[in-house]
C-alpha cells in the first residue's frame, strides 16, 4: 500500500507555506471542499468528527476547490469566514486548489494514485471526496462525495 509523502509542500488558508510533516503519526481525513456545494453541510458532520477524535489522534484537512460547477469562487478569506461563520470549522484548511488535471496538486496526485475510485477510475468525481489515511501515512481508502461524515466513523476509528 502506498504511503502519503509527508513532506509534500501545501499552503494554508492564510497564506503560509508548510508541509504535511506536522501530522506525522496523526490519522488523516483529506477532503477537496467546496463552499456553493449541496454537499456544502457536510462541513457540520466534518467539524462534529474532528471535535470528537482530534484529541485521540484525527486530523482532518480541508482543501477548497473550484473545479466541480465554479462552486469555489471566493478568495482564501471568502472561503475562510463561510467556514467560520457557517460551520465553526476549527479542523485545518488548505488554499484553494485543483484536484483533477494538468495543475493537480501533489498530496492529490498521490491520494488519487493510492486509491482509485469505482472501477479504478482516478479522476476526483465531486467535492467532498475524502480520503482515510493511515497513522503510519498509508493511504487507507477512498469515499464517494456523497458519503457523510458520519457514516465513516468507523473507518475512523478503526485506525485511531
Amino acid at each position: 500500500m502506498a504511503k502519503l509523502d509527508l513532506s509534500t509542500p501545501v499552503r494554508t488558508l492564510s497564506g503560509e507555506d508548510t508541509d504535511l510533516s506536522a501530522y506525522e503519526g496523526k490519522v488523516l481525513l483529506i477532503v477537496n471542499t467546496a463552499s456553493k456545494c449541496g454537499l456544502t453541510p457536510q462541513y457540520e458532520g466534518l467539524e462534529a468528527l474532528y471535535k470528537q477524535y482530534a484529541d485521540q489522534g484525527l486530523e482532518i484537512l480541508g482543501f477548497p476547490c473550484n473545479q466541480f460547477g465554479k462552486q469555489e469562487p471566493g478568495t482564501e478569506t471568502d472561503i475562510q469566514e463561510f467556514c467560520q461563520i457557517n460551520y465553526g470549522v476549527s479542523f485545518p484548511m488548505h488554499a484553494k486548489i485543483d484536484v483533477n488535471g494538468d495543475g493537480t496538486h501533489a498530496v492529490f496526485q498521490q491520494l488519487k494514485k493510492a486509491a482509485p475510485g469505482i472501477l479504478g477510475s482516478k479522476g476526483i468525481k465531486w467535492n467532498f471526496t475524502k480520503f482515510l489515511v493511515a497513522k503510519d501515512g498509508t493511504i487507507v481508502t477512498r469515499f464517494a462525495p456523497q458519503t457523510k461524515p458520519e457514516d465513516i466513523e468507523k473507518d475512523i476509528q478503526a485506525q485511531l
